[in-house]
């Protein structure tokens, strides 16, 4: 090992070419994985900020964002469970927001996601953002009241609090905005259950979800899987709806399938130049593995000897990346784009790279072939 070490730093111009090769893998790897993870996870924020333990909605729902309206009614089948301690009715869906200008070149139209619920800091639908807002919760209780991300004002055409836009002709106004709701698809609109469904055109008797809190997560998978024999209906645990959520926009968009594969051209165009670099670095050392060969060093040792590079070279590659991947990151959420670096993201982007230096190690073996103790009297 202490070999290794030592062959790496004297030949340190040889293989410095490699550890920055895998240092540009590790850092594209980790940053596609974690800027997956975020951009898929705004798409679950109305599940994963709510207090509700149950989600039921129309039957194969695919994400939160897609509901159909279903009966209001529901929220008696659902309170009838035992486990249930609090049930309650949710809107949310697309609609079209229109931010008129002064002419048809400065107009804004927009798609939006309007999440409707009930205004009380006990609500179950509302955002975390509102519901922990009493001053916010008296605003929204106006019909036509909405309220947004702060990022999400450009985007919008507006400018702030007291704007005026339209949905579908109807006026609305901003009376608040929030943090940490950017959405990658349509920006959030919060207000009322009743304002909501005026926006989207629901009928007095409709609802999108109704949602419900049980005694327990494990009693709302209880209530989920009893409530899945009604066929007009799918019944879902949050986490259930909140992955599948995630799991359409990440295989349907395709959105996912991009990074992936952006991810993947990094870690291919890295292992090649990590491969060549220790390829070329261990045929430069031919003599010296042909001199060790002479003094009796078996050939499987100075095979590890190179297996050890590869290791180190991984390594130290991991070591560079770390403080550049935080760069990036905090550069990335400055700019508006969620990247979030679970430990599970940090764990895999770490086991890959080491995976692809030894690879990259095995790969240099063939160098091998042509060492032979002859060699230095050739």
């Amino acid at each position: 090992m202490s070999y290794s070490l030592t062959t790496i730093w004297h030949e340190r111009q040889r293989f410095l070419p490699a550890i920055l090769a895998v240092a540009f893998s590790s850092v594209l790897i980790t940053v596609q994985g974690g800027l997956v993870l975020g951009l898929i996870s705004m798409m679950s924020l109305p599940v994963d900020r709510s207090t509700a333990d149950l989600w039921v909605g129309y039957p194969g729902v695919r994400s939160v964002d897609l509901g159909r309206p279903i009966p209001e009614r529901w929220v008696v089948r659902v309170a009838s469970h035992p486990e249930v301690e609090r049930v309650e009715p949710a809107v949310i869906g697309f609609a079209l927001w229109t931010r008129p200008g002064a002419d048809s070149a400065t107009t804004v139209s927009e798609v939006c996601t309007i999440v409707g619920s009930r205004l009380d800091a006990n609500s179950l639908a509302a955002a975390e953002a509102v519901r922990t807002d009493p001053e916010l919760l008296t605003k929204l209780s106006v019909t036509g009241a909405v309220a947004v991300d702060e990022s999400e004002l450009s985007r919008l055409g507006i400018n702030g609090i007291g704007d005026i836009a339209e949905i579908y002709g109807l006026r609305v106004r901003v009376v608040g905005l929030v943090k940490g709701y950017k959405s990658l698809g349509g920006p959030y609109l919060f207000c009322s259950f009743d304002t909501a469904r005026t926006l989207l055109g629901y009928r007095k008797d409709e609802v999108t979800y109704v949602v419900a809190r049980t005694t327990s997560p494990a009693a709302a998978a209880d209530v989920a899987k009893r409530m899945s024999g009604y066929p007009q209906l799918t019944a879902l645990t949050s986490e259930e709806f909140s992955t599948r959520s995630r799991m359409h926009w990440l295989f349907t968009t395709k959105a996912g399938i991009t990074v992936g594969f952006t991810a993947l051209l990094g870690l291919l165009v890295g292992g090649v130049v990590t491969s060549q670099t220790l390829y070329a670095a261990t045929a430069a050392s031919q003599r010296e593995f042909s001199t060790l060969r002479a003094m009796g060093i078996p050939k499987w040792r100075l095979k590890a000897s190179v297996l050890a590079q590869s290791f180190w070279v991984g390594f130290f590659g991991i070591i560079v990346a770390a403080p550049i991947t935080l760069l990036l990151t905090e550069a990335a959420n400055a700019m508006g784009t969620a990247v979030r670096l679970h430990p599970l993201i940090l764990a895999a982007a770490a086991a890959i790279t080491m995976i692809m230096a030894l690879g990259s190690g095995l790969a240099a073996l063939r160098s091998f072939q042509n060492v032979d103790p002859a060699h230095n009297i050739r």
